[in-house]
């Protein structure tokens, strides 16, 4: 790496048409704050008292040709670019949250580790059994 140089993980960033519908429904489901920017084309979340760029949040851009993507992939249909994993402790109560938040289970499930949603604007997102995770004393974002 160049002298100088730094490069950090900012955000994760999602398209979407409404970036401030979705941002409200991650904001919801994640207990995290909406982060004051100036700018309605991108919505970027974050956990709570963080200022912009304190941790690593999520981003939410507007794309007016968006088109959610189909799960699990078929051929010649939109495909996802990438998915969000959420460690919980409980997954049946998180799946309950998530539904009340606005999510959706999705029909096609692949394992009792994790259940496959999608957000309101079509993302696919996992809640996964995360004790371990909760466990770790490296797991940074509380």
């Amino acid at each position: 790496m160049e002298d100088g140089l730094k490069i950090r993980m900012y955000s994760v960033t999602l398209d979407c048409r409404e970036p401030r519908e979705l941002a409200k429904f991650y904001a919801a489901l994640l207990h995290w704050e909406i982060v004051p920017i100036p700018d309605e084309e991108y919505v970027v979340i974050a956990p709570p008292g963080a200022g912009l760029g304190s941790y690593p949040g999520i981003t939410f851009q507007r794309n007016s040709a968006y088109v959610p993507p189909v799960w699990p992939e078929k051929p010649e249909k939109q495909q996802q670019m990438a998915h969000l994993d959420f460690a919980v402790n409980d997954v049946k109560s998180a799946v309950r949250y998530a539904v009340e938040c606005g999510a959706a289970v999705a029909k096609e499930q692949f394992s009792d580790d994790w259940t496959v949603m999608t957000d309101p604007a079509g993302h696919p997102f996992c809640l996964c059994d995360g004790k371990h995770v909760f466990d770790s004393p490296d797991f940074a974002l509380r």
